[in-house]
């Protein structure tokens, strides 16, 4: 039925792109102006204007979502950190009772959104671009890129709120003659997840055919098309696994190595090194990224976020616990570290003026998600052997043989636990494999008795409010109020 086009429609649509592009002042590189134009977008005119585009989809590893919202839902929301820091919408997603109104619920749609955003700017309109400047091969890399860039922006959308919008068109203007066109795009409905992987997997496919090649580590490149196909292919519903193991395969023969010191990974003097896939390359203050999160996870003057739990302490084997973990002396209390001196902290990203580089992906992420596939294939034997390649490098004695496939993915969850904990991994692995509730549920931490001089294990006082629910965030509730298109998810 055609839409009847009036003034209220017209403002609803303007106030709808204002929601969805303001959340962050940083992030604003399109005027509300210049998108509700009364003429239609003419597209990127020259290879300048086709450079600036990617190079501000490139800037938003520079923003909240990538420098510390990812970090501390993957970790702060699982067993790897407590919250931390202060603000009660961090201690809501630690304590599995966020809510609709959580202002980081709300900055992180608002993020992805503007991240797709930005990515079908390039993805509509660069083939178009008229200057012989701009030559074919390079419109085909920034289309790779910005097809990797949004598969990884819908990657985490759908992981994060489950069913999730698929937004495919670059709306600059709103006006009579394209209202029909820019209505979907502006107040979308939640496709399925099953759709959503499939977009995922298409863009995905583009990427490893049009990318910059994978010895580019700072970009968007083959390598990472690879590595995030293969994490699609295992996180889809009815998971793939042989495709999992035919793009890590494609990752792990591609020219990477792991690299022989474990703290050489973190220790900000080994940047695009051998085992890099994707890394994000942190250029210090005044840059498009400066590595600011560090600064909110490191210290020694103020309480921080993402306080290492005791859980991933007392887990971590020694050479990799003097990389990921770190403690300065306090004068400070913490709910579940309250007799000791000093206070831990995440160490693996540990530069404060700005320069930290963190992975997108490693080499020993994928092969122990190769580890994962060979498993749910029956191949016990070679998971196994996945999993103490990546011990030899800590001098770790090889694992048990799993004697099941149960086993073996417990095995391969508590060796992912360790090598990849403060790297934004934990939530989602355990999302992956089913096994948040029973790992989440039996979180403890030493509760001190000073008559005894004693310490008794003791339940976290919030994991008993983990639900089935809980594994999907609630879509935020300004987002609702101004699209009725959408749903909120059950429980919300």
């Amino acid at each position: 039925m055609k839409k009847n086009i009036t003034l209220e429609n017209i403002l609803l649509l303007i106030a709808s792109v204002f929601l969805f592009t303001s959340c962050s002042d940083e992030l604003n590189t399109y005027p509300i102006t210049d998108i509700v134009a009364p003429t239609q977008y003419t597209g990127l005119k020259d290879a300048a204007d086709a450079e600036k585009a990617l190079n501000s989809i490139h800037s938003i590893f520079g923003d909240e979502y990538w420098q510390f919202d990812y970090f501390f839902l993957g970790d702060g929301g699982a067993d790897v950190a407590y919250a931390g820091g202060d603000g009660d919408d961090f201690f809501q997603i630690d304590e599995y009772r966020v809510n609709s109104l959580d202002y980081v619920v709300a900055r992180d749609w608002g993020h992805l959104v503007d991240f797709e955003k930005r990515c079908n700017l390039i993805i509509n309109y660069v083939q178009d671009c008229p200057d012989p400047a701009l030559t074919q091969t390079r419109k085909d890399e920034m289309m790779g890129e910005a097809c990797l860039f949004r598969a990884l922006t819908r990657f985490q959308g759908v992981q994060t709120w489950g069913d999730y919008p698929i937004v495919d068109i670059y709306v600059s203007s709103i006006n009579g003659s394209n209202f029909e066109d820019v209505y979907p795009a502006l107040y979308p409905t939640r496709q399925p997840i099953a759709k959503v992987y499939e977009a995922i997997i298409a863009d995905c496919l583009v990427a490893i055919q049009k990318a910059p090649d994978a010895a580019n580590k700072y970009v968007a490149n083959k390598g990472a098309a690879n590595a995030l196909i293969a994490k699609a292919y295992a996180t889809m519903p009815n998971p793939d696994w042989d495709k999992v193991i035919q793009y890590s395969d494609a990752v792990i023969n591609g020219g990477y190595t792991l690299l022989p010191n474990y703290e050489f990974l973190f220790d900000n003097k080994h940047e695009g090194n051998a085992e890099s896939i994707w890394e994000v390359n942190g250029e210090g203050a005044g840059s498009t990224i400066n590595s600011w999160c560090t600064n909110v996870f490191v210290g020694n003057n103020w309480k921080k976020f993402n306080t290492p739990s005791h859980t991933i302490s007392n887990a971590l084997d020694f050479k990799r616990k003097a990389t990921t973990i770190k403690k300065f002396p306090t004068t400070f209390a913490d709910p579940y570290w309250t007799t000791y001196t000093q206070f831990p902290n995440p160490w693996k990203m540990r530069a404060t003026d700005g320069t930290q580089n963190f992975y997108i992906f490693r080499l020993a992420d994928i092969i122990l998600l190769k580890a994962e596939a060979l498993a749910r294939k029956g191949d016990l034997s070679g998971s196994m052997a996945l999993v103490n390649q990546i011990r030899a490098r800590v001098n770790l004695a090889d694992v048990a043989p799993a004697i099941s496939e149960d086993d073996a993915i417990n095995k391969i969850l508590q060796e992912r636990f360790m090598e990849l904990a403060f790297e934004g991994q934990r939530w989602f692995d355990l999302k992956r494999t089913g096994k948040s509730i029973e790992i989440l549920s039996k979180q403890t931490y030493p509760v001190y008795d000073p008559s005894t001089g004693t310490s008794t294990e003791t339940l976290m006082p919030y994991v008993g409010n983990l639900t089935t629910e809980d594994l999907v965030w609630p879509i935020p509730q300004a987002v609702l109020d101004n699209n009725q298109n959408l749903t909120q998810n059950p429980g919300y």
